[in-house]
């Protein structure tokens, strides 16, 4: 998702090389997102080549942020002194 938040879409072939996963973890991952309403997918043709494209939905893109907020606060919590 970290990927996605920062550009409009993405191709697969790019997210793949950029995540480094292998097509069947990103396949996963993208079918629980998409599932939650979390990233959309477009599969169309290029030159008569299969190309999926996908996008963080507006739901996604807030699921994120909230994320964000969640660990910038984790990370400003005072650390609880040992006994």
């Amino acid at each position: 998702m970290t990927r996605l938040f920062v550009i409009e879409s993405a191709d697969a072939t790019w997210l793949l090389a950029e995540t480094g996963l292998t097509w069947g973890n990103l396949s996963s991952h993208m079918t629980k997102l998409e599932q939650v309403g979390y990233v959309e997918v477009i599969k169309g043709f290029v030159d008569n080549k299969p190309k999926t494209l996908l996008r963080l939905t507006d739901r996604g893109r807030q699921a994120f942020l909230d994320y964000r907020q969640q660990i910038q606060d984790m990370l400003h919590m005072p650390l609880e002194e040992e006994a």
